[in-house]
């Protein structure tokens, strides 16, 4: 249900480059990108100058009346000619024309500046994802796959994960987070991965393995047991049930895919107990009970979830975690069922920030 094993220290999903850093805020461009000519003061620029007036000679006051009338004609008219090269040039500037390629054409506006994108937070209280808000609601059709039939349950879980896929690819994406889908790795009894075996000793529950991003299970296991761990046909023999689970290995997926793994395992190598390190590791599972409840939510209405069915998922959850005698590394099972109603009722990435909460609510 958890990860075996940490993600390999320096893997990120977006590179290396020290802490995470909060989003940055950009001013706004100048209306004029650098370099820009900008328009003459005023609305035309300079006054022109009128040319000067002609002088007549004075030969005879009647050449000087002709002259003089002859004289006024000729200001008037420029004066119009003037006005008129004036008024033309109001009601019909020209539009600025910046230099395009490709063959596009030419808008009238100033060129911009580009906007620069606000890096992705990739740290475990203010990370990005928590921006993503709802999923959406997703057409997904549960069937009738029966649990203990593993080509059926195999295929029930395939066809589901691509609900889970069109889902948090829309979310992520939303906010800028680059999506990737992850691979499946589903076997009818025992098998091996990159990080252990599936199923682990004495556990009936599905992993999710960092290193390949796959989800690796066995459906046996899980309908069945393994060990000292109950089958979840022993709870609810729904298929659903087993839909939620892998929605749970889903949400340590987008934790992958979204730096909260790689902030949670810089922060494991930093502690200074085995106390704090299972806290962490508490943190991570309830996060991702939370996220499989915002998906089941999403789905409800075309799986279909009716109530009994819903109330039967609530039941589900709050009897999984940590059991007496077994490491706490999964939080109570009355904490695991409070983090995927969580997910259920408030149906907002930003309620599942298990990294923000007191240590009793993720204990």
């Amino acid at each position: 249900m958890g990860q075996p094993y940490p993600p390999p220290p320096g893997r990120h999903p977006y590179g290396s480059g020290g802490p995470p850093q909060p989003p940055q805020r950009y001013p706004a461009p100048h209306p004029y990108p650098p370099g820009t000519r900008l328009p003459p003061a005023g609305p035309y620029g300079p006054p022109r100058q009128l040319p000067h007036q002609w002088q007549p000679r004075r030969k005879s006051s009647a050449g000087a009346i002709l002259g003089g009338v002859l004289g006024l004609i000729a200001v008037v008219f420029t004066v119009l000619v003037v006005g008129a090269s004036l008024s033309d040039r109001a009601t019909s500037r020209e539009p600025v024309v910046t230099t395009l390629r490709d063959g596009a054409r030419p808008t009238g506006e100033p060129t911009r500046a580009p906007q620069k994108k606000a890096p992705l937070n990739t740290s475990l209280k203010s990370n990005t994802v928590y921006a993503a808000g709802p999923l959406p609601r997703t057409r997904c059709r549960g069937g009738g796959a029966n649990v203990f039939v593993h080509a059926q349950i195999k295929a029930h879980i395939l066809r589901t994960a691509k609900c889970m896929d069109q889902a948090w690819k829309t979310a992520l994406e939303k906010v800028g987070i680059p999506f990737e889908r992850p691979k499946w790795v589903i076997a009818a009894g025992k098998g091996r991965g990159p990080c252990g075996d599936f199923p682990q000793s004495n556990s009936a529950a599905p992993y999710y393995c960092p290193r390949t991003m796959s989800v690796y299970a066995s459906t046996k296991a899980m309908a069945n047991g393994n060990g000292e761990a109950a089958g979840y046909a022993s709870f609810s023999a729904w298929h659903g049930t087993y839909t939620a689970m892998m929605g749970h290995e889903y949400g340590h997926h987008v934790q992958q895919l979204t730096g909260l793994a790689q902030a949670r395992w810089e922060r494991t190598l930093a502690s200074a107990s085995e106390s704090q390190r299972l806290a962490l590791s508490r943190r991570l599972e309830l996060q991702a009970n939370c996220f499989a409840g915002m998906f089941m939510r999403a789905v409800a209405p075309t799986y279909p979830v009716p109530a009994g069915r819903r109330d039967d998922l609530f039941a589900f959850w709050s009897n999984v975690g940590d059991q007496p005698g077994w490491p706490r590394d999964h939080g109570s099972p009355p904490n695991n069922g409070v983090w995927f109603r969580q997910g259920w009722q408030k149906q907002r990435t930003h309620q599942c920030n298990t990294w923000a909460m007191p240590a009793n609510a993720v204990s």
